[in-house]
């Protein structure tokens, strides 16, 4: 299908505007202090709530849709979905193993002691969300090519999920490096993948816009994202705050990403 210079355009700037509305959440670090570890718990326990949420509800259910598509069952496609959503999970926790935390300490320059671990958590989570907001600016771009009336609303709900997944990068980015530029910048990055998929989808658009990959990738990730929740973000949660009040900000995270999953 051959499509007007206009709409790629304006897809193309709707991904974009959706994937930089992760520098909304990176803004946060500018309001708290640093020292403030109970803030920086219940930023991560919201995060995670965020992070498992998004996962189970939006993202493996998506990759179980496209992938029954292109198998033309459902069942296949359910099975195809979770076997690839064990796989991120199995990969992420091979990496998590490979990546010592001295080396997340060095790439981010951390600036005290005991930062290791914060600061793996910041960069484990950036690369869950770059790698999420993949597909998810190939999504966007191919619902925008197809219509604006459905490509505008789905990235308003993207924008609104986008915030609180600024918030996961930042906290723990600014809290082991003391630097609030940096977490900013980290959360502003994480986001910048999805316009760089939407561009990538453009570039390969018989290629990359098929059912069968985009349902893969949304499976995978999904195991990604809920390994790191439960494996760096609530861990780390716990050990800086109130074990009852965390669980309370792990599902208010959820239900933020609720509220913003209505407008789909």
């Amino acid at each position: 299908m051959q499509y007007t210079s206009e709409q790629v355009l304006l897809a193309l700037l709707i991904s974009f505007l959706a994937g930089i509305s992760t520098s909304i959440g990176g803004a946060i670090s500018y309001l708290i202090r640093r020292d403030n570890m109970r803030v920086m718990s219940y930023g991560l326990s919201f995060s995670a709530g965020v992070m498992i949420y998004v996962s189970f509800m939006e993202i493996l259910p998506q990759g179980m849709e496209k992938l029954g598509e292109h198998f033309s069952s459902g069942l296949a496609g359910k099975s195809a979905a979770l076997g690839l959503f064990f796989l991120g999970a199995a990969l992420t926790a091979l990496i998590d193993q490979l990546v010592p935390e001295h080396m997340s300490a060095d790439m981010l320059k951390c600036d005290k002691k005991n930062s290791g671990r914060i600061g793996k958590v910041g960069v484990m989570t950036a690369a869950a969300l770059c790698a999420h907001n993949f597909p998810e600016g190939l999504a966007v771009f191919a619902s925008g090519l197809d219509s604006l009336t459905l490509g505008i609303p789905i990235a308003v709900a993207i924008t609104l999920h986008n915030i609180p997944e600024g918030v996961t990068v930042a906290l723990p980015i600014y809290n082991a490096t003391g630097d609030r530029k940096k977490a900013f910048w980290w959360a502003t990055y994480s986001g910048l993948a999805e316009p760089v998929g939407a561009f990538i989808g453009f570039l390969f658009i018989d290629y990359l816009l098929s059912t069968a990959l985009l349902g893969g990738l949304f499976a995978l990730i999904a195991g990604i994202m809920v390994f790191i929740s439960l494996d760096e973000l609530l861990p780390t949660a716990q050990e800086y705050g109130n074990g009852h009040q965390s669980i309370f900000w792990v599902f208010l995270g959820m239900g933020v990403m609720a509220a913003s999953l209505i407008f789909l």
